[in-house]
């Protein structure tokens, strides 16, 4: 059943705000001028967190665009969902000790279709006209605030760049280039934009193939969204461009490395289960580290940086970390 056809659970407009209130199994979801508020149940009370409206768009955007991704997506130390492929659990406090030791927490799992539904159709309620969730914060500036102003379909209706081997190839994802009217980002106008030149053997025009992937990634015009840049077999090169702070805490249920492929990002990593610190790590143009499966990690980048992210796609490879087939810190074969 695709996500347009399921039912989602939403409140008349607010005559206050115009925003309209959304409601997922126990879950309860309202935002105001400023701020969300994310409401459930535990123990007989009815408890209620509050985050930055534009703080929690960023999240949700996420969300949308990469299908709620590898593992789990922590909005911050409170809310956040976790991948289970095909469907969706959401949690409130699970993996905040302060919530979670009080049994004060809730989970409850979704089928994606619902769930992907209702947060498509929140997306577009509370994204008003000018503000990009996608964009940096001085490419989209403060149009989040203040009572519903409109909306920003073009912006929230992006789809993730997926290619089936590599951009450029007949029939694949295309190129970026001045005729695929893609503009360079300001913060990448010295990036050299000629292609490489291929001279196949006659009958393998198809099957040998490069394209500058710089070049690619300074077109990106949008951050923290990783593009899938080529692919061998389950090996995916899914390279983004990152400015401001990655929108939510990622704890993978897989291995992944990282190339910094310019500039700068700074790394915070804690325990996937309890939050805490367990390492800052900074990398620069060349440094490469591996984010192994029991943590959860947020970048931040100060200028518009380039990361390649290498992903092992298995889909076995969830289950093989759960039952202690595979050390945390290792991909399984690609």
């Amino acid at each position: 059943m695709a996500a347009s056809e399921v039912e989602v659970s939403a409140s008349p407009v607010s005559n206050e705000t115009g925003y309209r209130s959304f409601e997922l199994g126990e879950f309860g979801f309202a935002r105001d001028e400023y701020f969300v508020y994310i409401s459930w149940t535990a123990k007989g009370q009815k408890l209620s967190h509050t985050m930055s409206a534009d703080a929690f768009l960023r999240a949700t955007m996420r969300c949308v665009a990469w299908g709620f991704f590898y593992g789990w997506l922590n909005f911050d130390d409170i809310f956040g969902t976790q991948q289970l492929y095909g469907r969706v659990k959401f949690y409130a406090g699970r993996f905040s000790p302060a919530f979670h030791d009080q049994g004060l927490d809730h989970e409850e799992i979704f089928e994606t279709p619902r769930a992907m539904a209702t947060f498509k159709e929140m997306l577009a309620d509370w994204t008003n006209d000018g503000y990009d969730p996608f964009a940096a914060p001085d490419e989209t500036g403060l149009s989040w605030i203040g009572k519903k102003n409109g909306s920003n379909e073009e912006a929230i209706g992006r789809e993730r760049e997926v290619c089936r081997r590599m951009p450029g190839l007949p029939g694949d994802a295309p190129l970026r280039t001045d005729e695929s009217g893609r503009p360079v980002n300001r913060a990448f106008a010295d990036v050299p934009q000629d292609q490489p030149e291929v001279h196949a053997e006659p009958g393998f025009e198809g099957e040998v193939h490069a394209h500058n992937l710089f070049g690619y990634l300074s077109r990106s015009d949008v951050t923290w969204n990783p593009s899938v840049s080529s692919i061998v077999k389950q090996s995916l090169f899914c390279p983004t461009t990152e400015e401001y702070i990655l929108p939510v805490k990622h704890g993978n249920d897989r291995m992944e490395w990282f190339i910094q492929l310019s500039d700068q990002i700074d790394w915070e990593i804690e325990d996937k289960e309890t939050g805490r610190p367990r390492a800052k790590v900074i990398m620069k143009a060349g440094d490469v580290s591996i984010m192994p499966a029991d943590i959860r990690h947020q970048g931040f980048s100060k200028k518009r940086s380039m990361l390649l992210v290498w992903e092992n796609g298995n889909p076995d490879l969830p289950a093989m970390y759960e039952k202690g087939e595979l050390p945390v810190n290792l991909s399984g074969e690609f």
